[in-house]
Formats: C-alpha cells, sequence, structure tokens
C-alpha cells in the first residue's frame, strides 16, 4: 500500500510527529528498526541465552545526563539493540530452557507494532469500539480453543499476577469474603495476591501437596471442614493446571465436585499450562477445566505473544463488571450500552493499551491448527527429554516425569549446590540456560521445553553439559 498523503488543501494539516520528527526520516527509522528486529531473529540462535549486566557499567553505558539536546536517533537505536536488550534473558531462543521461556511468533509482533503504532487505546466502547471489539474476539476464540463455555468473558492483563488477581477480585465479589485454599506448589505470586487483598493468614490455606505435587482433595475437604467448624466462611479453591516448577495438574474434576457442592468459587491458575488444552493431550491432562469459574492463563508463555499479556476468563456472565464496574460522570459519554463492552469496568486498569492486536493477528495469519502443533510439539519435546534421560540411568535420575512441556531431573550424587553449579556453568557458556529448583525436600535440575523451534539436539548437547559439571 502507498503511503497515504494529506490534501494539499487541508486548513487544518499537522505535521506527522508531535514533537517535529520529518515523515521521510520517520519511515528510514522505522523501516531501520524492522530490518534490526529481523536480522535479530535470524541469529538469535548463535547469540548468548542469557547475559546479566553489572549496574555501574550498564548505567554508564545508558545513563548519563538527561538530554538538553537532541542526539542521534540511530546511534541510540543501535545502543538500545547491543546494550540493554544485549544484557537480558532471551526467552525466544531455541535453548531457553529456565522457569518458562516466551518464544513470540512474528506476525504478533506486527499487532503489537499497529497498536502502538496508532497509539491504540482500550477503556471504553465510546472511545475504543474497534479494539474493543478485537478484544471481545480473541477472548471468545480462546475461550473456544481451552473448551471453556461459549459465555465465558474475558480480560487482557499484564501477566499472570494481575490476572490472577482480577480472578480473585471477582471471587470475592460473587461469593462473598472468606479463606482461599491453595497448596504448597502454587505459584509465590498467589499468596502475596490474597495477602493485598486483605485476607489473614488463616484466610490463606496452603494446603501439602501429595506425592505427585498436585492438591489431595481429600486433604482439601477435611481443610474445608475445619474450617467451617472454626466458624471461617470457605471462598475459593486456587487449583494449578501445570504447575511452573514440575507442570503437574491438580485433579481439577475432583476440585470441581468439592467446589459445587460446598459453594465455592474454582479458580485455575494456568498461566503456565491451560493452553495445553487447546490439544487433544493436554486436554485429556485437564480434564475439568471448562468446570471452572474463572481461569488464567499468560498468552506470553504458550500461546507464542511478545510480553506482557495475561488473560483472565470467567464463565459467570457479568461478574467482571459486577466487579470492577464504574460509572463516573466525567465517563458519561463513552459507557457501553446493549451488549457492547468498557474493558475499563473489567478490572483495576482504566487506561490500558490495546493488547488484543498481536493475538488476534497471530491467530488471524497462522490459523489456529498452528497453535495447536506447537504446544503438542513442547509436550512431546518434553517426553523426548525424559526418554533420553531414562537411557542413561548410570548419570540421572528423574524426579518428576515430563509434563505439560517440563521435567524434573537429578544428577546421580549431586545436591542443590552442585546442581546450581552446573546450570550456571551451562548459562555462562552462553549456549543454554536452565533452573535448579527444590521439590519438596529434593534438588533437581528442570528443562521446560515448550520453543517450537528447539530440536533434541539442542536438548541432548545440553544435558552433555550438565553431566560434564
Amino acid at each position: 500500500m502507498p503511503p497515504k498523503t494529506p490534501p494539499v488543501d487541508d486548513p487544518f494539516a499537522i505535521p506527522a510527529d508531535t514533537l517535529g520528527m520529518d515523515p521521510a526520516e520517520m519511515r528510514r527509522l522505522g523501516h531501520k528498526v524492522v530490518d534490526m528486529v529481523i536480522d535479530r531473529l535470524e541469529r538469535r540462535n548463535s547469540e548468548p541465552v542469557l547475559v546479566t549486566g553489572s549496574a555501574p557499567a550498564l548505567a554508564e553505558q545508558l545513563g548519563g545526563p538527561l538530554p538538553e539536546s537532541p542526539q542521534d536517533p540511530d546511534a541510540s537505536l543501535e545502543l538500545m539493540a547491543e546494550i540493554a536488550f544485549g544484557h537480558m534473558q532471551h526467552g525466544d531462543h531455541p535453548r531457553y530452557f529456565a522457569r518458562v521461556p516466551g518464544p513470540a511468533a512474528f506476525a504478533s509482533t506486527l499487532g503489537e507494532w499497529m497498536g502502538t503504532g496508532f497509539n491504540a487505546i482500550n477503556a471504553s466502547w465510546g472511545g475504543a469500539s474497534g479494539p474493543a471489539t478485537v478484544e471481545t474476539t480473541v477472548c471468545s476464540w480462546v475461550a473456544e480453543m481451552l473448551g471453556l463455555p461459549a459465555h465465558s468473558e474475558g480480560v487482557l492483563l499484564s501477566g499472570g499476577s494481575m490476572a490472577n488477581f482480577t480472578g480473585f477480585c471477582v471471587a470475592r465479589t460473587e461469593i462473598g469474603a472468606g479463606v482461599a485454599y491453595l497448596t504448597d506448589q502454587t505459584h509465590a505470586s498467589l499468596p502475596r495476591n490474597l495477602r493485598q487483598m486483605g485476607l489473614d493468614a488463616d484466610e490463606i490455606r496452603i494446603l501439602p501437596s501429595d506425592d505427585g505435587l498436585r492438591m489431595c482433595p481429600d486433604s482439601l475437604v477435611a481443610a474445608i471442614e475445619q474450617d467451617i467448624a472454626a466458624g471461617r466462611r470457605p471462598m475459593m479453591v486456587v487449583a494449578t493446571a501445570g504447575s511452573t516448577n514440575t507442570g503437574a495438574t491438580d485433579p481439577l474434576d475432583a476440585i470441581a465436585d468439592i467446589c459445587a457442592a460446598r459453594g465455592l468459587w474454582l479458580h485455575v491458575d494456568g498461566a503456565y499450562g491451560a493452553p495445553a488444552a487447546i490439544t487433544s493431550q493436554g486436554r485429556a491432562t485437564l480434564a475439568g477445566l471448562a468446570r471452572a469459574d474463572s481461569v488464567v492463563l499468560d498468552p506470553h508463555k504458550w500461546f507464542f505473544q511478545p510480553y506482557d499479556m495475561g488473560l483472565c476468563l470467567v464463565t459467570r456472565p457479568g461478574a467482571l463488571e459486577r466487579c470492577f464496574a464504574m460509572n463516573p460522570e466525567y465517563l458519561r459519554d463513552v459507557q457501553a450500552t446493549s451488549g457492547e463492552v468498557n474493558y475499563g469496568n473489567r478490572s483495576l486498569e482504566l487506561t490500558r493499551r490495546a493488547r488484543a492486536m498481536k493475538l488476534w493477528m497471530s491467530l488471524r495469519t497462522y490459523g489456529a491448527p498452528a497453535f495447536r502443533d506447537a504446544v503438542q510439539r513442547g509436550i512431546e519435546l518434553a517426553e523426548f527429554t525424559e526418554s533420553h534421560l531414562r537411557s542413561q540411568p548410570d548419570t540421572w535420575d528423574i524426579i518428576t516425569p515430563a509434563q505439560l512441556g517440563i521435567v524434573c531431573f537429578a544428577l546421580k550424587g549431586a545436591d542443590a549446590a552442585d546442581h546450581a553449579a552446573r546450570a550456571a556453568r551451562v548459562t555462562q557458556s552462553g549456549f543454554a540456560t536452565l533452573s535448579s529448583t527444590m521439590l519438596k525436600d529434593r534438588s533437581a535440575l528442570r528443562l521446560c521445553t515448550i520453543n517450537p523451534l528447539t530440536t533434541e539436539g539442542d536438548v541432548t548437547r545440553t544435558l552433555e553439559m550438565l553431566a560434564q559439571g
């Protein structure tokens, strides 16, 4: 499409840039940014997976006095790419196995650029009916892919922490204040969320996980009965669909039965693992997910989106608005009516960017089957990793089997310090990075294999380096 120019007779014609950059220079720099990004994507396999700089050195290179005169934008872009972005984890590197990778697809980057370039906002229907429609669309598409009820509603946020917090707030509004039930494998940010909601220590029940590091239904029932006997009101069960540590999934159907029988809200933290439900294998593992009252996932993980993006889906229509809606007089002109959505009434965020553009663009560009195949690839690669480890029984012990793209294992005879040191040496080599962790009282190494570009050779070479020490 050729560039559009304003009519020559437009009496209200304005410069293209708010602060005066020439349109030709804007195009040149924009094209340069595209080239820099794609050049980096083509060679990312050869860059160090993670580089951490020193605060004084980075401050000297990136800081300095406040610029009181214009500086060369080319030099600034190059400094940004080489120094700022050169000192970080590259979650889209095929040998980034630590924590949870972020292997973003390029079409989603295009959607992100478009939303930023058009300075798109999505707070009210009157001010953002187009972006609001896109967000409603992608929330519906994702809910359908996960197998959630067709009436599910959602809101996009910065990530799992805020998405879970949003779901918790909705639960309290719908059910009333009370006790929340978690396990010792629940993500660490969730008890923090509950504390910041005002729950007391005796209202945050952290239950011991079973031998499979899952929530035990019998322990849950016992805790609920103890709280009722003590005069406390049970409010919500926080189940996990794919724990960050091991990929383990709580028995969602059994927990849903307990919640239904006792009138509790079932919240499922699937920030990591929920996308597995778009595959037939993952759907079986996550049986019962569709019975949740709220589900969280992070599309910037296993839905291949750039940072940041979290999604809170609620299966009770209107519950998000009942929790968060406000109608101040100064927003009266932009309030939604007749089924239109004001996304500023679905979370604590009022001013919010149009996050949905990247997910909409990537689903349209690649199609849902490409996402299903990519998620299945991550599941299978963890299974390959487990099989390879089991083929060397004199070297490795399996601590937890492959589950939703994660496998945990130990070097025979190694303790936590040795595991951490070996993982650090691999990271320092630049070839790969991975995590060490503790599973109850057992030290383990951990690989998360959800990047579709990762090969079996990437895995086996990383394991060889770990064994060598």
